[in-house]
């Protein structure tokens, strides 16, 4: 079963200034959508051919070994842009930016003090990233940190529960910030950011404890 390029949740007109239509064409109909196409073809004939599921094919090419390393490498770049693009359009919303809701704003001022630090130190983690990648916020052991990660690599990798990201590949934003990616970024924080989404992954970070908790012995 072929992956399928999933649809902007947002008319691909309603992000500007922030983030202008011509960006999202080229950004999701033909980065993003090369991704789908390239992954689709390097998984054909393989025992990943028939999965569905996106996470699975990451989390099992992530450390190619032996004769498969390099191909398993290939997939992983693939898959893991294809779910790190899904990842961001959800991460982003028009009208959205501002303050955070209340549980997550609390969860801000108490791992970064107040929202306006958290949003530097984001800012500030994008700007010392090198070279291609991504900007994550992420929920790890109870506590929200803030990561970043080279080329495709993701926090699924890791073993940390993403609660939000912005890309930070020059695609993402050279058409309207050029090289200012400081600003890109400030912008979509400022702007976009769909902190409804991050609420909802971390109402999901928080309940996998108590998920493998309450899970029965030996199952």
């Amino acid at each position: 079963m072929a992956f399928e390029l999933k649809p902007l949740p947002f008319p691909k007109e309603s992000l500007g200034p922030t983030m202008s239509t011509s960006t999202l064409e080229h950004h999701h109909e033909k980065h993003h959508a090369a991704y789908v196409k390239k992954l689709n073809e390097l998984i054909r004939g393989t025992k990943f051919e028939n999965s569905t599921d996106l996470e699975a094919i990451i989390r099992a090419t992530a450390r190619g070994q032996g004769q498969e390393k390099d191909k398993n490498k290939k997939i992983f770049n693939n898959a893991a842009q294809v779910w790190n693009h899904d990842f961001f359009w959800e991460s982003i919303a028009p009208n959205g930016g501002g303050t955070p809701p209340d549980p997550v704003l609390k969860r801000i001022n108490d791992s970064f003090g107040s929202l306006d630090t958290f949003r530097d130190r984001f800012v500030q983690a994008a700007v010392d990233q090198f070279g291609s990648g991504w900007v994550w916020l992420v929920a790890n052991d109870g506590k929200i940190e803030i990561v970043t990660t080279h080329d495709a690599d993701n926090p699924l990798t890791s073993g940390q529960h993403a609660l939000w990201t912005c890309d930070l590949w020059e695609h993402a934003y050279y058409l309207d910030y050029q090289q200012e990616r400081a600003t890109f970024v400030k912008a979509v924080l400022e702007k976009i950011a769909n902190w409804q989404f991050v609420g909802k992954r971390l109402v999901e970070a928080d309940a996998q404890p108590r998920q493998a908790a309450a899970r029965p012995t030996g199952s």
